[in-house]
Parts: C-alpha cells; sequence; structure tokens
C-alpha cells in the first residue's frame, strides 16, 4: 500500500503540477488507478489548453524544448523564408522583364524577316567593308556572317543570269567565294583555286566540310589465323561496337565505339587483324593477287598493303617489300612478323633504281608518296602548307618510279604483267597526267580495275587532253564514300621492249610549246639534209668528229691513232678471199 515513505520521490518538483493534476489520474487508497481515470485524461487532452510537463520537470514547449543548435536552425530557416519571398518577387519582376524582352526580340525578328523578304538580292560586299571584316576576323567575330555569305553567293552562281547584280561580272563573284571559304575553311589560295577546278561548287561545299570530320575507324582481318565472324564476336564480348565495311570488302570491319583501346587488344597483339584505312585495301584488290606468284610492293611502308597480299596469296609465293627509308622498314618488319606472314622478303633500295636490281616480277604495286591531299583529315597542315613546287616535284617523282614499275614488270608472264599505281591525293597532276604519261613512254595499256563503285578518272581537265582509256581508272572521295581521297589505275604491260619513237618527248615541253606543228620541226632537219647533200656534191667530206678530237686531243699518239679512219678499210676483206681460194684449191 501507500506508504509515507514513498511520499519524498512522489512529491512534484518545484513548478510542476502533481501526476493527478497533469493526468487527472486519481489513485485509489490502496495505490492503484482507477478503471474510468483513462477515459478521462483522453477527453481532457483533447480538450485542455494547459501545458503538459514531463517526468523530469522540463517544460514541453517548443522553445524550452528544442536544443541551442535546434534553436539556431529554426533561426535560419525563417531567414531563408524572408529571403524566398524577396527572391520570389524579383523572380517577378525579372519574369516580366524577359517577357517585354521576349516580345520586342520577337517583333524585331519579324521585322527582319519583312526586310530578307522585301530585299533577297545578295549584294557583293564593297571595299571598306571587307577591310573591316580583314581587321574584325582576328576575333573571329564574323564567321558566321561569312558562312551566311558563301551560301547567298552559291546560290546565285547557280542561277547567275536571274540573280546577279547588274554591273558584276562572275568572276567576281568567284574570287569573292574563294576568299571566304579560304577564311572559314582555312585553306590556302593555291591549293582552294585547285579544288574549285575539280569540283562543281555544290560539291565543293561537301569535299571541305568532309575534310573537316575524320573517317571511320576500320580493321582488316587477318585470314591466315582467325575468321571475319570469330574476330567480331571476340571484339564485341569485350566491349566494340562494330559493323562489316560493306559489300565489296570480305574482310574488314568498321569502329564506331570501343570500352577498350582498338590497337592494344589480345586479339591485335595476336596479330588477328589491322588497323588499315578502307581506301587501302582497294589497291590490293585491284591487284588481284594469285598463289605462287613474284609480286613486288615498290613503297611499301608500314605493311598493310604487304600482308593483305601475303594473305590473299595464302603465304604462297614471294613478296619483295621495298621501301626507300629505312626508319619505316622497321613498322614493316613489326607488322609482317606479328600478322604471321612468311613469304616476304623486306628490302631498302630507291625504287627509280630498281630495275637495275631485280626485275621479272608478275605483278608490281607502287602505291607512290604524294602531297596528300586525301588525306586532308588525318593531317589538316596540308590545307596550308602545299604550293605549286610541291605538286610539281612529287608529279616527277610519281613519272619516275612508275615507269621503274613497269620496267620491273615481266610482260611475258602467264599469270601476270599487271602494275597498279595509287595515291592518297585528287590532284590530276599527280593521277591523270602522271599515268598518261606512262602510256606515252612505255608499251602499255590501261585495263579494269575491277572495283564496282567509284568515280571515272578525268580524260579532259582545263587545257590538256588524256588517252580515253583513262575512263577506266577510278576516284574515291571524302564526301561520296566516306573513306580517304585515293586515285587507282592498272595497267597491263604487253611488250618488254621500250619505244624508240617517244624515246625522247616530254609532255611538259609539248604543254610548253602547243603552236609547235610537225611543220616546224621537220623544217631544220630538211635544211641540214640539203646543206649535207650540197656538201657532198662539191666533194667536201665531213671531218668535224676526227678534227675535234684531233684539237682536244694533240699530243696524245694513241687516241688519235684510234680515231683516224683506217686507209686498209676496202681491204678488210681480202684474208678471207685468199682463205676461200686455198679451199676451193683444196690446200
Amino acid at each position: 500500500g501507500f506508504k509515507d515513505d514513498n511520499a519524498k520521490w512522489l512529491t512534484p518538483a518545484k513548478g510542476e503540477k502533481s501526476l493527478s493534476k497533469r493526468t487527472n489520474v486519481e489513485l485509489s487508497s490502496n495505490g492503484k488507478v482507477e478503471e474510468d481515470s483513462w477515459e478521462m485524461e483522453e477527453e481532457e487532452e483533447d480538450g485542455s489548453s494547459e501545458e503538459l510537463m514531463d517526468d523530469y520537470g522540463a517544460s514541453s514547449s517548443d522553445e524550452e524544448e528544442l536544443l541551442p543548435i535546434e534553436k539556431a536552425a529554426l533561426k535560419q530557416k525563417a531567414d531563408d523564408r524572408d529571403l524566398s519571398e524577396d527572391d520570389s518577387e524579383e523572380d517577378d519582376v525579372a519574369e516580366e522583364t524577359s517577357r517585354q524582352k521576349t516580345g520586342q526580340k520577337e517583333k524585331e525578328d519579324a521585322d527582319l524577316q519583312l526586310n530578307l523578304e522585301i530585299d533577297e538580292e545578295f549584294k557583293l560586299p564593297t571595299d571598306e567593308q571587307i577591310e573591316k571584316e580583314n581587321i574584325l576576323f582576328i576575333c573571329n567575330i564574323h564567321l558566321h556572317v561569312i558562312h551566311q555569305r558563301i551560301k547567298s553567293n552559291m546560290e546565285v552562281l547557280q542561277d547567275f543570269g536571274v540573280k546577279r547584280e547588274e554591273g558584276r561580272t562572275r568572276q567576281e563573284y568567284l574570287a569573292l567565294l574563294r576568299r571566304d571559304m579560304a577564311a572559314y575553311y582555312s585553306y590556302s589560295d593555291f591549293l582552294l583555286k585547285m579544288l574549285m577546278d575539280i569540283f562543281p561548287l555544290p560539291e565543293l561545299i561537301n569535299f571541305l566540310e568532309a575534310n573537316e570530320v575524320p573517317r571511320p575507324v576500320t580493321i582488316r582481318t587477318n585470314t591466315l589465323k582467325t575468321r571475319r565472324r570469330d574476330l567480331a564476336q571476340a571484339l564485341i564480348n569485350r566491349g566494340v561496337n562494330l559493323d562489316p565495311l560493306g559489300k565489296w570488302s570480305k574482310t574488314g570491319l568498321v569502329i564506331y565505339d570501343s570500352s577498350v583501346p582498338i590497337g592494344a587488344t589480345p586479339e591485335y597483339l595476336a596479330g588477328h587483324y589491322m588497323l588499315q584505312g578502307a581506301s587501302s585495301l582497294l589497291p590490293v584488290m585491284a591487284l588481284a593477287p594469285q598463289e605462287n606468284e613474284r609480286i613486288l610492293d615498290m613503297c611499301c611502308a608500314p605493311g598493310g598493303k604487304t600482308s593483305y597480299i601475303a594473305q590473299l596469296m595464302k603465304n604462297t609465293g614471294m613478296i619483295l617489300a621495298n621501301d626507300n627509308n629505312a626508319e619505316r622498314l622497321r613498322s614493316v618488319v613489326g607488322n609482317l612478323h606479328r600478322l604471321g606472314v612468311t613469304n616476304a622478303v623486306v628490302s631498302n633500295c630507291d625504287g627509280r633504281q630498281f630495275p637495275k636490281v631485280l626485275g621479272g616480277f608478275d605483278r608490281v604495286l607502287l602505291d607512290a608518296p604524294c602531297s596528300g591531299t586525301g588525306v586532308i583529315s588525318k593531317d589538316p597542315a596540308i590545307k596550308t602548307n602545299k604550293d605549286e613546287k610541291d605538286i610539281l616535284r612529287c608529279a616527277h617523282l610519281q613519272k619516275e618510279l612508275l615507269l621503274s614499275a613497269i620496267d620491273s614488270v615481266s610482260a611475258t608472264s602467264e599469270t601476270g604483267g599487271y602494275v597498279v599505281y595509287c595515291t592518297c591525293s585528287i590532284t590530276v597532276e599527280e593521277n591523270e597526267w602522271v599515268v598518261d604519261y606512262a602510256l606515252k613512254k612505255r608499251n602499255v595499256r590501261l585495263v579494269a580495275t575491277g572495283l564496282d563503285f567509284g568515280k571515272e578518272g578525268f580524260t579532259r581537265f582545263k587545257d590538256r587532253r588524256f588517252h580515253p582509256s583513262l575512263k577506266s581508272t577510278r576516284r574515291f572521295y571524302p564526301h561520296t564514300h566516306n573513306m580517304d581521297g585515293f586515285f587507282i589505275a592498272k595497267l597491263k604491260k604487253f611488250s618488254n621492249a621500250i619505244p624508240k619513237t617517244q624515246k625522247d618527248e616530254e609532255p611538259a615541253a609539248e604543254a610548253a610549246n602547243p603552236s609547235t606543228g610537225p611543220e616546224a620541226v621537220m623544217e631544220p632537219q630538211a635544211k641540214k639534209k640539203k646543206l649535207e647533200s650540197s656538201k657532198i656534191a662539191q666533194g667536201q667530206k665531213k671531218p668535224q668528229p676526227a678534227l675535234k678530237n684531233r684539237h682536244s686531243l694533240q699530243g696524245q699518239r694513241k687516241p688519235l691513232k684510234a680515231v683516224r679512219p683506217s686507209p686498209l678499210k676496202s681491204y678488210a676483206q681480202v684474208p678471207n678471199r685468199k682463205k676461200h681460194k686455198m679451199k676451193q684449191n683444196g690446200q
């Protein structure tokens, strides 16, 4: 029961109410709570407005219950609420201002559109405007203006008779277009002028735009070690996204993206594939090597085409991989070892002197060094660092290499006698001009490359006219075939003899003197013959060579004897007649 000893700890603390008052619970005489007291407690809790006290004597109000850090948080929240209210007011003002500006801009755009509709003519800028643009172009302020002007200029040139400005010539529009494209795409004036001669204007824009985007990464399956299906599955398992290259290639794969370095996978190190551009597969396909043949790759580095030839030959026959640069041959040797090529011999020799070293090949592949105008996406420096001298220097070297390649192949080969000439350039001077020169200098003719796609080569370019069979050559462009710019020609040698009638001719001399006709060439020869006949009629001899040697070799007895005509020349057959008489007499 209830004892007085318990009254001390049951006494409420100072300022607190008793338990019975706080909860309205009545205790019985024996210390038990009455049953009806809980219902009364719930009713009073709902209606009571008095503050409740906890068992430890602390007030239950919000401010007194919170810790200091919680009070600080509440204060911060109140400050943030005030700030948010101020911000909402500022947002309303800013929104209203932006709405007004948007309406004003829409009105300006409508006015601008109305002005464009009224004045649709494209007018050439004045010299003062061009000078001002040259000053501001340093900061790239007017690039969008130049791009828009290129489009407008193109529209005028496509319908020049209707849209041109009065008093302006087509040359003025073309000069402005070339200047704008050189500024926008960062090309030299020489290269851009040359490209404008090769491509029509709409196609030229597509070509320039395609050079700003890199070509897709492609690989070639090494069928000496694996199949394309197995290689594709292995690379897909490593997180490589790929597809077949195209219907024209049975070994190529195009890589879209990869979670692993495509040049360091275990399959690459094992020699299952080779990183190779799509355009470099085409010359080997045009060469069409057969098993057990002798093939020369005159400029082989870095070895992609050589290994592809060995792959098609199934490691039979013999491939001579030659390159003039000894440093680049290191990559050739490494790739041939990695890919498992066993029928190749690597040599370091100048291709122009190759016929003196070795000849009699069945097929020759010449991937000639060039200016690289077809691979601008790989090397943007080509846009500005090539000039006319570089192009002509490359063309001269390519002519020498092509004649050397033709001399190295055998026309009597049962299965071959073919030469494939290719460059990664799109200039006519390095392609059609070189092949046309070889057609005049050697007994070769152009044959079909065996490639189903690609554009035909030029048979005429500006004031030049080439052999009609150059239609069988093939050109490949970045904007049409999504591969590097390339040129391929396939020649068939039908005689090992070198034509004598055209031995001393030079096409450059013909181009320099186009008015020189056959009559002008024959006239000095006719005069010379007439002079010689008159001298013979007068009984004069021709001692010019002997006199020249006599004056230059005075005091030297032996050379004079060798130069003088022998006085017994008419009796040279006397010993033979004497021997014949002795034979008739039986002696």
